[in-house]
């Protein structure tokens, strides 16, 4: 217990819990849009495309952050624009910009001279090596998201559950699909230090399907996804520090085991 008690006066490991609320407040939010639009891939390439600006960014000597926003924001707008106005498939699209960004980052990372120490890091995670300025960040991003979603609620509620009545209605949808692309590949690029561009994915949904088992109403979801999400994040931090095993893992397993676990509840019920 006194260990457990000590672990909280660490300042790696008080960065760490803040990521995790962080990372639970953003994902619940952006993660409720994409399960409830179907549009869960869309992040999936959008998070591999990003891979491309790390490796970029290895290559050329600058913050692997930046080349990771910089890719995941091309990625989005350019699945968006190759759908919306190319004329291909959205699944089509989907897999373009993400082959692409991870050909694009194998290939710059294989031409970095030297040795990349912190590569594996981005691809799974390390929560425990979370820096002021990336918990920063993470704050702008959810005071962005924050008033986004205050202020376009209906609209996106819209566009989320029926598109083609948002379009009927007289909304502004091409415009609202673009804004809420480039708040994905944010919400994927800061929070990518928690799980990994690997498994980022699992934090943007599972603790929305988990949400699911207990409401449809998206403002309730949107609260349970946040309330998973921390729950399984902290969990698996803390499992993981003392089992000394992989972070980003260990918090997926997690949430896993969460979502199974209720959902078996839910079933003998």
């Amino acid at each position: 217990m006194t260990d457990f008690i000590e672990l909280f006066s660490y300042g790696f490991f008080q960065k760490a819990l803040l990521a995790t609320i962080f990372a639970s407040i953003s994902c619940g939010i952006i993660g409720t849009y994409i399960v409830t639009r179907r549009i869960v891939f869309v992040s999936g390439g959008i998070t591999h495309a990003s891979f491309g600006g790390i490796g970029l960014a290895f290559l050329i000597g600058v913050e692997p952050l930046i080349g990771a926003t910089v890719f995941a924001l091309l990625s989005a707008l350019g699945i968006q624009f190759f759908t919306e106005k190319g004329g291909v498939r959205e699944d089509s699209s989907i897999a373009i910009w993400w082959s692409l960004g991870m050909a694009l980052g194998v290939m710059f990372v294989f031409l970095t001279p030297g040795y990349t120490p912190n590569l594996m890091s981005y691809l799974f995670g390390s929560i425990l090596t979370v820096s002021r300025y990336e918990l920063w960040a993470m704050i702008v991003l959810i005071a962005i998201l924050l008033s986004v979603f205050r202020v376009w609620y209906r609209e996106i509620l819209y566009i989320a559950f029926d598109e083609e009545f948002a379009r009927a209605s007289g909304l502004r949808v091409s415009v609202f699909n673009y804004l809420l692309m480039m708040l994905i590949a944010l919400t994927v690029v800061l929070n990518i230090r928690v799980v990994g561009i690997i498994l980022i994915l699992s934090l943007l949904t599972i603790p929305q399907a988990t949400a699911n088992l207990f409401t449809r109403d998206f403002r309730k979801i949107i609260i349970l996804a946040i309330l998973f999400g921390f729950i399984g994040s902290i969990s698996g931090l803390m499992i993981s520090y003392f089992l000394n095993i992989p972070s980003g893992a260990t918090i997926i397993f997690t949430l896993i085991i969460m979502f199974g676990l209720l959902r078996l509840i839910k079933l003998l019920k």
